[in-house]
């Protein structure tokens, strides 16, 4: 009996430590105030691509967007170039912009409602090249690695972006299709399809304090070597971006907040310093930091022959697709009773569309 009550004061213990980490959502953050957000940089040498939305409650799953904005990059004591709002709400674009190095330049934003707001001015920054960006096969999987170098006098502050594009197939190829009660030929290509993906977290680096202005080898992406976008043929688009010194310590703290963050040991979370203010009231909150830089890319691409042949990738559906038998009765095949057997499966395991699309994207190379 001793042993049984030990054992039940330890697992009230234990169940007593389990709850002492409860849920908090503090008034300032759960409240319905929607701030502001900037997410974008002015492109010296290229189009400029803004995109607004708004802050939303904890609760709160929707993606507000800031709709029917007027935004412009302005020149200090020059000329100002418009951006206009296309296809998908709350993103906004220019024209390709030709801006020398050292100009300052502003984007200044006014909303559907009114208020303006505006970026500190930024020195036009040219971003070097991109020397490389490399893979190899390690323990774990595919490993992707950039390496880049500027002038020294140049930006010792770099930010990475990637995004991510492969080609795979549907559990189950079909080549017919229901069509009023008939059984007809399918011209549509619904199994080979491509993926994409941007990249979702903060990638940045600096050389601040080496002698040399020079990144090598710097850690991007690691894949698993069962990756789905493994299988078959696999993209990555690597952008890069040279920073100032404010521009760096805000993406920074950025990822700091957004990605150490989780249990007890991990750093607090900091104010955030933008650079966009509003111009009627200093004191309401602006996300964001509109910086102003050129962009240098480089795509690289992997093909599954290039890979291990032991490796075994997932398919993406794994056990959730089955193969149902179709009653001859539900259907027609022309004006002839079929004698093979028809079998069919669920839209998400034969319509590759579901996953990606089908219109193989205009960069790709086979």
């Amino acid at each position: 009996m001793r042993t049984l009550f030990t054992g039940c004061c330890y697992w009230l213990i234990l169940s007593g430590l389990g709850s002492c980490i409860q849920p908090y959502a503090p008034e300032a953050l759960s409240g319905p105030t929607q701030f502001l957000v900037v997410d974008g940089c002015i492109n010296p040498r290229g189009v400029t691509t803004i995109r607004l939305s708004r802050t939303r409650p904890l609760q709160d799953d929707s993606k507000p967007v800031e709709s029917k904005a007027s935004l412009a990059v302005e020149e200090e004591g020059g000329p100002r170039h418009p951006l206009l709002e296309t296809a998908v709400p709350g993103t906004y674009t220019s024209a390709a912009l030709q801006l020398p190095a050292g100009r300052r330049v502003r984007l200044i934003i006014k909303t559907a409602a009114q208020r303006e707001y505006a970026s500190d001015y930024s020195t036009v920054t040219i971003t070097p090249e991109i020397d490389a960006v490399t893979w190899h096969i390690g323990p774990e999987g595919v490993q992707f690695n950039l390496s880049t170098h500027g002038a020294q006098a140049a930006s010792r502050y770099y930010r990475w972006e990637y995004e991510e594009t492969w080609k795979f197939v549907s559990a189950f190829e079909s080549t017919v299709e229901f069509s009023n009660g008939r059984l007809i030929p399918r011209t549509t290509d619904i199994y080979r399809c491509w993926g994409s993906e941007p990249f979702t977290r903060i990638k940045i680096g600096n050389t601040a304090r080496l002698t040399q202005n020079t990144v090598a080898d710097y850690p991007l992406q690691l894949l698993p070597s069962n990756s789905v976008k493994l299988r078959f043929r696999y993209s990555i688009l690597v952008k890069q971006y040279a920073l100032t010194a404010a521009e760096y310590a805000y993406w920074e703290a950025l990822g700091k907040n957004t990605e150490n963050i989780g249990s007890l040991y991990d750093a607090l979370p900091t104010q955030l310093a933008g650079n966009v203010h509003a111009l009627a009231d200093a004191a309401e909150p602006v996300l964001g930091f509109v910086g102003a830089q050129s962009v240098t890319q480089q795509r690289l691409y992997i093909d599954r022959t290039e890979l291990p042949t032991d490796w075994r990738f997932e398919t993406g559906y794994n056990d959730k697709c089955e193969l149902s038998r179709i009653p001859v009765s539900l259907y027609q095949y022309g004006n002839y009773t079929p004698v093979e057997l028809s079998l069919g499966s669920t839209t998400e395991c034969v319509d590759c569309r579901k996953r990606g699309t089908n219109i193989e994207p205009t960069f790709w190379q086979d």
